[in-house]
């Protein structure tokens, strides 16, 4: 990838069409007057009349064309969607975001007939799908699945049996998208197939509502599928192809994460500058002081990168450009990640009222900023749509992968990361530009030299994950200096923005380049080892015991239902269908 495609058109990026426009101007309306973040976070419930009004808005199919009933908009205005939404509460957001980047639209906009589209599209515009994928027994490796679908010649059907868990969206959706297990047969081969379930279907219950560390109000559950009848028609694509539909969904959706991250970082700038400014500490305001100074630098700096990253690498899909999938999880890798920092940051800056709730500041008489709140939410960014260890293995396989397949194609290019190719002179960024292509020719050479010690490299995933982390860097540094030079024209600070940030991440990537050649990687693996085997027991002594009753793993042998259909109990629901509603999707999915 060369540093010239990543380029945003003449004019003020940020601009969106008017009708883009007057959406957003309407949902922010409804966010500000209609939604009680507080009574949200405190049921664990987003109320029935809150999702009623997104879906009045359209806000349940902004992407979907407009001749299945959605709104039609961009990619961009979904984004942005998702940060006001987030930031209002991020159940809301991941409502949303579960429903459109790797629900049911998703998959069927990209594998689906055109008959799967008229009949399910219309519906995803007011009833909320999600995607199953993780089980008891699988997270981020796929392979290990035990839902099945076993085929019905008699009536053209599938019978699917199995489990999933943390299913977003599990206990009020109407359709999902499982993926189970088809066996061998006639010489076809078989293999992980998705289908669609209509959630009324007979042996559909969800078992729980799972709870979390963050992210009250997401409606997460355990789906039990128990010889269900899946018309043949009712599946999306080839047998066996199920994988492919799957990290389709998940590349194409995966920006609503970093923009998500990007809508943390910015009200995190917010917050920080305000307190920072009114809080006086020895007669001066405590943003003076440097220890405080470099952190504020620190978010503004990320925030601008993490909002560069989404509208570049957005405007890049959004234009046609197939190959942004190593964009996309560069982005996610690099935004989830520094939105757990900028959150750690902003609490320290808060001190005692950034650990303190909002609900109590609030009732001792203080304004309530709920930061505690952005660090739990924020946290399963490094865990959703694969974890962050399991992407960096993703993404260095892929690029050891092009190593040593690829034939004339430039050392940078192969590190998947831009050079500055015939990259015209950029002012005060320049120096960065030139830093970029620099590191990125040594990335390169690293990768080669990764690439000559296969397979046997791949054990070492810290060494790759260094690797990765210094792509992500570059990549963040590259769309970082575009979106200040296409900003450069608004008269703002995006020159600035861009070169603090660039500053910052340079020294980060030369830690990472001395981490290669001086790290503790061997020895950890030699105490790792020791410890599973059992030798340092005696070093847990002296606490009470954490293990509880119960296996480390549950049972996701297929069976009939047990217990009550939470869909049910939980919540009734006045919607537009009647009968019971139910969703997943995975760990690593979303």
């Amino acid at each position: 990838m060369r540093h010239d495609l990543l380029a945003l058109p003449e004019g003020d990026p940020r601009e969106l069409e008017a009708e883009e426009e007057l959406f957003l101007s309407r949902l922010r309306d409804f966010c500000e007057k209609e939604v009680d973040s507080t009574e949200i976070e405190r049921a664990d419930r987003i109320p029935d009349h809150i999702i009623e009004g997104l879906k009045d808005l359209g806000a349940m199919s902004i992407k979907m064309p407009r001749r299945y009933g959605g709104l039609g908009l961009s990619s961009r205005c979904y984004h942005r969607a998702l940060m006001l939404t987030s930031t209002t509460h991020p159940a809301l957001s991941e409502l949303l975001g579960a429903h459109q980047a790797i629900g049911l639209a998703q998959p069927l906009a990209l594998f689906g007939t055109e008959e799967q589209k008229q009949q399910f599209l219309p519906r995803c515009v007011r009833e909320i799908t999600a995607f199953a994928l993780t089980e008891a027994d699988i997270g981020n490796d796929p392979y290990r699945i035990h839902t099945t679908a076993v085929y019905d010649s008699a009536t053209d059907t599938y019978v699917l049996d199995g489990v999933k868990i943390w299913t977003t969206n599990g206990v009020i959706a109407d359709l999902l998208v499982v993926m189970a297990l088809v066996g061998p047969s006639d010489g076809d081969a078989g293999g992980m197939t998705a289908f669609i379930v209509d959630t009324d279907s007979p042996g559909v219950t969800v078992e729980h509502r799972s709870s979390f560390l963050g992210l009250r109000g997401l409606e997460n559950g355990c789906i039990r599928l128990h010889r269900v009848m899946v018309p043949a028609c009712h599946r999306i694509g080839e047998v066996g192809a199920g994988l492919d539909v799957a990290l389709a969904a998940q590349d194409t959706g995966r920006l609503s994460l970093p923009a998500v991250s990007a809508a943390a970082a910015k009200w995190s700038l917010s917050v920080a500058r305000q307190w920072s400014a009114a809080r006086v500490q020895w007669d001066r305001p405590i943003g003076e002081y440097e220890a405080v100074a470099g952190k504020l630098a620190y978010i503004a700096a990320t925030a601008f990168a993490l909002e560069a990253m989404v509208e570049v690498t957005g405007r890049r899909t959004e234009g046609g450009d197939t190959d942004t999938r190593l964009d996309a999880e560069l982005a996610k890798l690099f935004a989830t990640e520094h939105a757990c920092l900028v959150a750690d940051e902003l609490v320290q800056i808060r001190g005692g009222r950034g650990y303190e709730t909002a609900e109590s500041a609030v009732a001792r008489g203080e304004r309530g900023i709920p930061v505690e709140q952005l660090l739990r939410d924020v946290r399963v960014g490094r865990i959703f749509d694969g974890s962050s260890e399991a992407l960096r293995g993703f993404i260095a396989h892929d690029l050891l992968e092009a190593d040593g397949s690829s034939t004339g194609a430039s050392e940078s290019a192969r590190a998947g990361v831009p050079s500055r190719d015939a990259e015209p002179g950029n002012g005060g960024l320049a120096d960065h530009l030139a830093y970029i292509e620099r590191i990125s020719r040594h990335l390169a050479h690293l990768l080669n030299l990764a690439t000559a010690e296969l397979p046997t490299v791949l054990e070492r995933q810290r060494h790759l994950g260094r690797i990765v982390d210094i792509g992500a860097e570059l990549y963040a540094m590259s769309v970082t200096c575009v979106y200040a030079r296409a900003l450069a024209g608004a008269g703002d600070t995006s020159t600035t923005l861009a070169d603090a940030f660039c500053h910052q991440s340079r020294l980060r990537v030369e830690a990472l380049l001395d981490r290669i050649k001086d790290n503790s990687d061997e020895r950890d693996r030699d105490l790792a080892r020791s410890v599973l085997a059992g030798s340092c027991t005696w070093l847990e002594k002296g606490v009470v015991d954490p293990s509880t009753d119960g296996p480390w793993v549950a049972d996701s042998t297929p069976r009939p239902a047990t217990g009550p259909n939470l869909r049910r109990v939980v919540r009734p629901t006045p919607h537009t269908r009647p009968g019971t509603r139910s969703s997943a999707t995975s760990e690593e999915s979303r």
